[in-house]
């Protein structure tokens, strides 16, 4: 009766199973896995929120693309970070989940496919499984610090490649794409007419931005280029569902991705009035709700980096953003059994590295959103069990 694309392993793992027993248990658990911020103390002011109950929000005029007001907005969320996004350019989502659908279905027919980095977040196979879309992942290199490796790419790609996927910058690994990388991927995809998909939801939190770091890919190149962003992440309001797309690339790839995505939005029409509504007053006040969230995002990094300091078993990884961390740790154990044993007995809750696709074993994937007390004993309660 059902879809082979819904047939998914709806078991319990063992680590969530562990964590739940804990919880019931009354033990504590210092959740390092966190990334939600309204749930630590990251909530946004009440003015900036207050266009959520003005009466125009009654009124309903749909527009395909989003409301010309929010577009406008998030046009001009871009001019702040430099790039020219004009509002024709502009389709809004309700969620970058949303917007990598409507990508897939733009680009693929069924049993095609689109290239996905590793590491990274095991969304992928969920999204492009309910399009009917093979993923395919491509490993990032690694020489200390994470690159996109196009020779990888290149033997990931088969005839029936339709999109290549970049996470810039890269979760959980923090990496971001370089100028020259951008550039050879742009070259690689328009010669074998591939898109590119950037997810580019983690764009704001870099930790020293600079000119050699491509952060979005929300400019004119060779290729078909979508790039996302979204409300969740750039202004820490998960619950306030708006996300956008942003088309580039040749004139008349772009023009006939824009047509053919304004008619799948028509179809849809899914992102809300009052989001729209609120998206000027929010975005203009991004940088008040970006503070906050920065300073946790620092402090918690260099709290971890300064533990680790002093316990040589186990080293962070370096990452030029995003919200976070990678800690490579001996591999004398598997990391399920590492999890499991810090959440059973430390009551300390991690990821392991394998849910996000790490090459081998000895690796663990740490939230910098928690409270910072919280943060910092759940690490040396970790770090203790390193030795």
């Amino acid at each position: 009766m059902f879809s082979s694309r819904t047939r998914w392993d709806r078991t319990r793992n063992r680590l969530a199973a562990l964590a739940a027993e804990r919880l019931r248990s009354g033990e504590p658990i210092f959740d390092l896995t966190v990334s939600n911020p309204t749930s630590v103390g990251l909530t946004a002011p009440l003015d900036l929120l207050a266009s959520l109950g003005d009466p125009a929000i009654a009124r309903y005029d749909p527009a395909p693309c989003g409301s010309l007001a929010a577009r406008e907005a998030v046009a001009r969320d871009y001019a702040r970070r430099g790039l020219d996004v004009g509002v024709e350019r502009l389709v809004l989502t309700a969620s970058t989940s949303e917007a990598y659908a409507w990508l897939f279905k733009l680009l693929c027919e069924p049993g095609d496919a689109v290239l996905v980095p590793r590491p990274s977040y095991p969304l992928f196979d969920f999204l492009a499984s309910l399009e009917s879309v093979e993923v395919r992942p491509y490993a990032l290199a690694f020489d200390g610090a994470w690159h996109l490796d196009l020779a990888a790419v290149e033997a990931a790609t088969t005839p029936r490649t339709r999109a290549i996927v970049v996470v810039n910058p890269n979760n959980p690994t923090g990496s971001c794409l370089s100028t020259s990388e951008a550039r050879a991927l742009d070259a690689f995809a328009a010669e074998r007419a591939l898109a590119v998909i950037s997810d580019e939801v983690f764009a704001d939190f870099l930790f020293a931005p600079g000119p050699e770091r491509q952060a979005s890919l929300a400019r004119d190149g060779a290729a078909l280029a979508f790039a996302m962003g979204g409300l969740s992440k750039s202004c820490a309001l998960p619950q306030l569902k708006l996300g956008w797309i942003a088309v580039g690339g040749p004139t008349a790839l772009r023009e006939e991705a824009l047509a053919r995505l304004e008619i799948v939005a028509d179809t849809y029409l899914s992102v809300s009035t009052p989001a729209q509504h609120a998206a000027a007053g929010i975005l203009a006040g991004i940088d008040a709700l970006q503070a906050p969230v920065k300073e946790r995002l620092r402090a918690n990094r260099a709290a971890l980096a300064s533990a680790i300091g002093r316990e040589a078993p186990v080293s962070l990884l370096s990452a030029d953003g995003g919200w976070t961390a990678v800690l490579r740790i001996p591999a004398t154990l598997p990391e399920e059994e590492r999890v499991c044993a810090l959440v059973a007995e430390d009551g300390v809750l991690v990821h392991p590295g394998y849910f996000f696709d790490f090459p081998g074993q000895g690796y663990l994937v740490l939230s910098l959103l928690p409270e910072p007390t919280a943060f910092r004993e759940g690490v040396a309660r970790l770090l203790r069990r390193m030795v």
